[in-house]
Protein backbone atom coordinates (compact mmCIF):
# COMPACT_ATOMS: atom_id res chain seq x y z
CA UNK A 1 0.00 0.00 0.00
CA UNK A 2 1.09 3.81 -0.61
CA UNK A 3 0.89 5.77 1.87
CA UNK A 4 1.51 9.74 0.75
CA UNK A 5 1.53 13.14 1.90
CA UNK A 6 3.32 16.87 1.32
CA UNK A 7 5.76 17.11 -1.53
CA UNK A 8 7.26 20.42 -1.07
CA UNK A 9 9.02 22.58 -3.65
CA UNK A 10 12.27 20.13 -2.83
CA UNK A 11 11.34 16.96 -2.18
CA UNK A 12 8.48 14.26 -2.24
CA UNK A 13 8.45 11.72 0.48
CA UNK A 14 7.32 8.62 0.19
CA UNK A 15 5.83 7.39 3.86
CA UNK A 16 5.65 3.46 3.26
CA UNK A 17 5.25 1.08 0.46
CA UNK A 18 3.81 -2.87 0.98
CA UNK A 19 3.15 -4.80 -1.88
CA UNK A 20 0.55 -6.95 -1.74
CA UNK A 21 0.48 -10.87 -2.87
CA UNK A 22 -0.32 -10.48 -6.68
CA UNK A 23 -3.17 -13.07 -6.55
CA UNK A 24 -5.28 -10.49 -4.28
CA UNK A 25 -4.20 -7.25 -5.75
CA UNK A 26 -7.02 -7.17 -8.54
CA UNK A 27 -9.94 -7.99 -6.64
CA UNK A 28 -9.48 -5.76 -3.90
CA UNK A 29 -7.88 -2.79 -5.93
CA UNK A 30 -11.31 -0.97 -5.46
CA UNK A 31 -11.90 -1.77 -2.53
CA UNK A 32 -8.67 -0.37 -1.26
CA UNK A 33 -8.86 2.95 -2.75
CA UNK A 34 -12.56 3.23 -1.46
CA UNK A 35 -11.24 2.21 2.16
CA UNK A 36 -8.63 4.74 1.47
CA UNK A 37 -10.63 7.76 0.94
CA UNK A 38 -12.82 7.44 3.74
CA UNK A 39 -9.82 7.10 6.02
CA UNK A 40 -8.80 10.43 4.97
CA UNK A 41 -7.51 12.44 7.86
CA UNK A 42 -8.97 15.91 8.18
CA UNK A 43 -8.07 19.13 10.25
CA UNK A 44 -9.45 22.66 9.51
CA UNK A 45 -10.82 21.12 6.32
CA UNK A 46 -7.62 20.10 5.21
CA UNK A 47 -6.65 16.54 4.00
CA UNK A 48 -3.09 15.70 5.01
CA UNK A 49 -2.70 12.13 4.03
CA UNK A 50 -4.66 9.07 1.77
CA UNK A 51 -3.67 5.56 0.42
CA UNK A 52 -4.48 3.53 -2.51
CA UNK A 53 -3.80 1.37 -4.85
CA UNK A 54 -4.35 0.87 -8.01
CA UNK A 55 -3.63 -1.55 -10.31
CA UNK A 56 -2.95 -1.95 -14.15
CA UNK A 57 -5.29 1.55 -15.23
CA UNK A 58 -5.58 3.03 -18.46
CA UNK A 59 -5.10 6.60 -18.47
CA UNK A 60 -8.63 7.51 -18.76
CA UNK A 61 -9.23 5.60 -15.53
CA UNK A 62 -6.48 7.48 -13.79
CA UNK A 63 -7.97 10.80 -15.05
CA UNK A 64 -11.13 9.75 -13.43
CA UNK A 65 -9.58 9.05 -10.25
CA UNK A 66 -7.86 12.19 -9.93
CA UNK A 67 -10.87 13.84 -10.28
CA UNK A 68 -12.67 12.20 -8.09
CA UNK A 69 -10.33 12.62 -5.32
CA UNK A 70 -10.90 16.30 -5.90
CA UNK A 71 -14.23 15.99 -5.00
CA UNK A 72 -12.29 15.98 -1.20
CA UNK A 73 -11.68 19.66 -1.53
CA UNK A 74 -14.66 20.91 -2.28
CA UNK A 75 -16.70 22.83 0.48
CA UNK A 76 -20.41 21.59 0.51
CA UNK A 77 -22.40 24.89 -0.15
CA UNK A 78 -19.74 26.86 -2.03
CA UNK A 79 -18.95 28.02 -5.22
CA UNK A 80 -16.71 25.91 -7.46
CA UNK A 81 -13.79 27.03 -9.45
CA UNK A 82 -14.35 24.52 -12.24
CA UNK A 83 -11.18 24.41 -15.11
CA UNK A 84 -10.53 22.94 -18.27
CA UNK A 85 -9.71 20.00 -20.50
CA UNK A 86 -9.54 15.87 -20.73
CA UNK A 87 -9.31 15.59 -16.85
CA UNK A 88 -11.11 18.13 -15.39
CA UNK A 89 -14.31 16.89 -17.28
CA UNK A 90 -13.84 13.58 -14.88
CA UNK A 91 -14.07 16.14 -12.10
CA UNK A 92 -17.20 17.52 -13.75
CA UNK A 93 -19.00 14.30 -13.79
CA UNK A 94 -18.12 13.60 -10.05
CA UNK A 95 -19.15 17.09 -9.14
CA UNK A 96 -22.24 16.14 -10.73
CA UNK A 97 -22.77 13.16 -8.07
CA UNK A 98 -22.94 16.17 -5.50
CA UNK A 99 -24.50 19.33 -7.37
CA UNK A 100 -27.29 19.49 -4.91
CA UNK A 101 -24.95 20.41 -2.08
CA UNK A 102 -22.60 22.85 -4.01
CA UNK A 103 -24.09 26.69 -4.73
CA UNK A 104 -22.75 26.34 -8.13
CA UNK A 105 -19.91 26.69 -10.54
CA UNK A 106 -17.78 29.34 -11.90
CA UNK A 107 -16.13 28.15 -15.03
CA UNK A 108 -13.06 28.62 -17.12
CA UNK A 109 -14.27 28.22 -20.64
CA UNK A 110 -17.50 27.42 -23.04
CA UNK A 111 -17.12 23.73 -23.11
CA UNK A 112 -17.11 23.25 -19.34
CA UNK A 113 -19.49 25.63 -19.05
CA UNK A 114 -21.59 23.41 -21.44
CA UNK A 115 -20.95 20.20 -18.94
CA UNK A 116 -21.87 21.56 -16.13
CA UNK A 117 -25.25 22.88 -17.25
CA UNK A 118 -25.91 19.73 -18.89
CA UNK A 119 -25.53 18.01 -15.58
CA UNK A 120 -27.86 20.85 -13.85
CA UNK A 121 -25.12 22.61 -11.99
CA UNK A 122 -25.31 25.97 -12.17
CA UNK A 123 -22.85 28.22 -13.33
CA UNK A 124 -22.72 31.46 -12.36
CA UNK A 125 -21.08 34.95 -13.64
CA UNK A 126 -17.79 35.32 -12.66
CA UNK A 127 -18.59 39.17 -12.18
CA UNK A 128 -21.36 38.25 -9.26
CA UNK A 129 -18.38 36.11 -6.88
CA UNK A 130 -15.84 37.44 -4.92
CA UNK A 131 -14.28 34.45 -3.73
CA UNK A 132 -14.51 30.76 -4.05
CA UNK A 133 -12.36 28.01 -2.04
CA UNK A 134 -11.19 25.97 -4.48
CA UNK A 135 -10.43 26.01 -8.16
CA UNK A 136 -10.09 22.75 -10.19
CA UNK A 137 -8.04 22.57 -13.28
CA UNK A 138 -5.37 20.28 -14.72
CA UNK A 139 -1.68 21.80 -16.40
CA UNK A 140 -0.03 20.74 -19.59
CA UNK A 141 2.99 20.79 -17.17
CA UNK A 142 3.88 21.18 -13.48
CA UNK A 143 7.12 21.28 -11.56
CA UNK A 144 8.25 20.04 -8.54
CA UNK A 145 7.24 24.24 -7.08
CA UNK A 146 3.92 23.52 -8.33
CA UNK A 147 4.69 26.23 -11.52
CA UNK A 148 2.49 25.31 -14.36
CA UNK A 149 2.06 25.60 -18.19
CA UNK A 150 -1.45 25.45 -19.42
CA UNK A 151 -3.32 27.01 -22.19
CA UNK A 152 -3.32 23.30 -24.20
CA UNK A 153 -7.22 23.95 -24.39
CA UNK A 154 -6.93 27.94 -25.42
CA UNK A 155 -8.97 28.76 -22.36
CA UNK A 156 -5.46 30.02 -20.08
CA UNK A 157 -7.15 33.57 -19.67
CA UNK A 158 -10.27 32.50 -18.26
CA UNK A 159 -8.27 30.05 -16.48
CA UNK A 160 -6.20 32.54 -14.85
CA UNK A 161 -8.92 34.61 -13.97
CA UNK A 162 -11.09 31.73 -12.07
CA UNK A 163 -7.89 30.66 -10.36
CA UNK A 164 -7.44 34.49 -9.08
CA UNK A 165 -10.87 34.42 -7.60
CA UNK A 166 -9.82 30.79 -5.24
CA UNK A 167 -8.15 30.85 -2.47
CA UNK A 168 -6.41 27.01 -3.10
CA UNK A 169 -5.23 25.78 -6.87
CA UNK A 170 -6.09 21.91 -6.69
CA UNK A 171 -3.83 20.90 -10.26
CA UNK A 172 -5.60 17.54 -11.24
CA UNK A 173 -3.06 15.56 -13.58
CA UNK A 174 -1.14 12.52 -14.70
CA UNK A 175 2.46 11.42 -13.52
CA UNK A 176 3.54 12.65 -17.32
CA UNK A 177 2.91 16.46 -16.81
CA UNK A 178 5.61 16.47 -13.97
CA UNK A 179 8.93 18.18 -15.18
CA UNK A 180 11.85 19.28 -13.63
CA UNK A 181 11.89 22.31 -15.65
CA UNK A 182 9.08 23.78 -17.43
CA UNK A 183 8.92 24.10 -21.25
CA UNK A 184 9.15 20.93 -23.11
CA UNK A 185 5.57 21.23 -23.81
CA UNK A 186 5.21 24.29 -26.00
CA UNK A 187 4.05 27.40 -24.15
CA UNK A 188 0.74 29.37 -25.06
CA UNK A 189 0.48 32.70 -25.31
CA UNK A 190 -2.88 34.09 -26.26
CA UNK A 191 -2.37 37.39 -28.29
CA UNK A 192 -4.21 40.54 -30.32
CA UNK A 193 -4.35 39.28 -33.72
CA UNK A 194 -2.55 42.60 -34.99
CA UNK A 195 0.08 41.78 -32.48
CA UNK A 196 1.11 38.13 -33.20
CA UNK A 197 4.29 38.76 -35.45
CA UNK A 198 5.52 41.07 -33.08
CA UNK A 199 5.12 38.94 -30.23
CA UNK A 200 6.52 36.21 -31.88
CA UNK A 201 9.54 38.29 -33.20
CA UNK A 202 10.00 39.04 -29.25
CA UNK A 203 10.21 34.88 -28.64
CA UNK A 204 12.93 34.37 -31.45
CA UNK A 205 15.33 37.01 -29.93
CA UNK A 206 14.94 35.08 -26.42
CA UNK A 207 15.79 31.47 -28.05
CA UNK A 208 11.99 30.37 -29.11
CA UNK A 209 10.11 29.83 -31.82
CA UNK A 210 6.71 30.70 -32.07
CA UNK A 211 3.64 29.43 -34.01
CA UNK A 212 0.60 30.51 -34.42
CA UNK A 213 -2.26 27.86 -33.66
CA UNK A 214 -4.11 27.14 -36.91
CA UNK A 215 -7.74 27.38 -37.19
CA UNK A 216 -8.06 28.48 -33.33
CA UNK A 217 -10.28 31.59 -31.80
CA UNK A 218 -9.94 31.86 -27.88
CA UNK A 219 -13.48 32.01 -26.20
CA UNK A 220 -11.86 35.91 -26.15
CA UNK A 221 -12.07 36.46 -29.71
CA UNK A 222 -7.82 36.08 -30.16
CA UNK A 223 -5.42 33.98 -31.02
CA UNK A 224 -3.16 31.27 -29.87
CA UNK A 225 1.02 31.35 -29.99
CA UNK A 226 2.54 27.88 -29.38
CA UNK A 227 5.81 28.84 -28.12
CA UNK A 228 8.35 25.85 -28.87
CA UNK A 229 12.09 25.69 -27.35
CA UNK A 230 11.76 27.27 -23.91
CA UNK A 231 13.38 26.52 -20.88
CA UNK A 232 11.51 28.39 -18.17
CA UNK A 233 13.86 27.93 -15.06
CA UNK A 234 12.45 31.47 -13.86
CA UNK A 235 8.37 31.03 -14.16
CA UNK A 236 7.55 33.76 -12.35
CA UNK A 237 10.50 36.33 -13.57
CA UNK A 238 8.96 35.20 -17.41
CA UNK A 239 5.49 34.99 -16.35
CA UNK A 240 6.17 39.02 -15.44
CA UNK A 241 8.04 39.89 -18.31
CA UNK A 242 6.02 38.58 -20.91
CA UNK A 243 2.94 39.74 -19.20
CA UNK A 244 4.34 43.48 -20.04
CA UNK A 245 4.82 42.75 -23.82
CA UNK A 246 1.63 45.00 -25.69
CA UNK A 247 -0.62 42.59 -27.13
CA UNK A 248 -0.22 39.92 -25.03
CA UNK A 249 -3.37 39.01 -23.55
CA UNK A 250 -2.28 36.06 -21.05
CA UNK A 251 0.89 33.82 -21.04
CA UNK A 252 0.23 30.35 -20.18
CA UNK A 253 3.21 30.60 -17.15
CA UNK A 254 0.65 29.99 -13.83
CA UNK A 255 3.36 31.02 -11.29
CA UNK A 256 1.33 34.14 -9.57
CA UNK A 257 -1.17 31.60 -9.74
CA UNK A 258 0.49 27.85 -9.05
CA UNK A 259 -1.42 25.18 -7.65
CA UNK A 260 -1.29 24.81 -3.67
CA UNK A 261 -2.31 21.38 -4.27
CA UNK A 262 -1.59 18.24 -7.14
CA UNK A 263 -3.23 15.22 -7.54
CA UNK A 264 -1.02 13.05 -9.25
CA UNK A 265 -2.44 9.95 -10.80
CA UNK A 266 0.08 7.45 -10.97
CA UNK A 267 0.16 3.58 -11.68
CA UNK A 268 0.49 2.84 -8.40
CA UNK A 269 -2.88 5.55 -7.22
CA UNK A 270 -3.10 9.29 -6.49
CA UNK A 271 -0.12 11.50 -5.06
CA UNK A 272 -0.92 14.24 -3.68
CA UNK A 273 1.67 17.24 -3.46
CA UNK A 274 1.05 20.10 -1.44
CA UNK A 275 3.27 23.92 -2.74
Amino acid sequence: MLVFTSFSCHCLTLLTRTRLPSSFQSSIADLCFRAARSAVLRSGGRIFEAASIILGMTQDELKALVGRAALDFVEPGTVVGVGTGSTVNFFIEALGGMKDRIAGAVSSSSKSTERLQALGIPVLDSNTVERIPVYVDGADEIDPCGHMIKGGGAALTREKIVADLAERFVCIADESKLVPVLGPFPLPVEVIPMAAAQIARRFQAMGGNARLRDGVITDNGNQILDVHGLQIANPLAMETEINQWPGVVTVGIFARHKARVCLLGTAEGVKRMDF
